[in-house]
C-alpha cells in the first residue's frame, strides 16, 4: 500500500479567472498557497481537511462525473449566503431519504457541488 502523506483535488479550468473569482469569491474559501505567475497560477484553497487546486487552463471543462462534496455547518445559512453572492443554486437545501440535507450548486465550468449539512440526529455525528 502506498503511505498517502497528503492529497488534494486538482482542477484545470477553462477559465482560470472566472474560477478564482468562483472559489475565492463567492464561496469564500480560503487560500492556503499560491504558487507561479499570470492567469495560469496555481491557487489552493482550504476545503475541510482537504485542499483544492485551481491552476492552469483547459480547452474542456473537466469531466461530468466529477463532483465536490462540501460539508457546512448550517447548508440554510450557506444558501441564503450563496444567493446573496450571485451564486446559482441548482438545487435548494432537502433532508435526503438517507438523512443528510444538501443543497447543489455548480461551479463556472459546471461541476457540480453538494453543499451538505449532517444533522445531529444522523448517524454519521454518533460516536461508538
Amino acid at each position: 500500500m502506498v503511505h498517502v502523506l497528503g492529497s488534494r483535488v486538482l482542477l484545470t479550468p477553462t477559465d482560470p479567472d472566472r474560477s478564482r473569482a468562483f472559489y475565492g469569491g463567492a464561496l469564500g474559501l480560503a487560500v492556503y498557497r499560491e504558487f507561479g505567475t499570470g492567469p495560469e497560477r496555481g491557487t489552493v484553497y482550504f476545503l475541510g481537511g482537504g485542499f483544492l487546486e485551481v491552476s492552469g487552463r483547459s480547452p474542456t471543462p473537466p469531466a461530468p462525473g466529477l463532483r465536490l462534496w462540501l460539508q457546512v455547518a448550517d447548508v440554510r445559512a450557506a444558501y441564503e449566503e450563496l444567493l446573496e453572492r450571485g451564486v446559482g443554486v441548482l438545487r435548494p437545501p432537502l433532508r435526503e431519504p438517507w438523512g443528510l440535507i444538501e443543497m447543489w450548486i455548480e461551479d463556472p465550468d459546471g461541476v457540480r457541488i453538494a453543499v451538505v449539512e449532517v444533522p445531529a440526529d444522523h448517524p454519521l455525528r454518533l460516536r461508538p
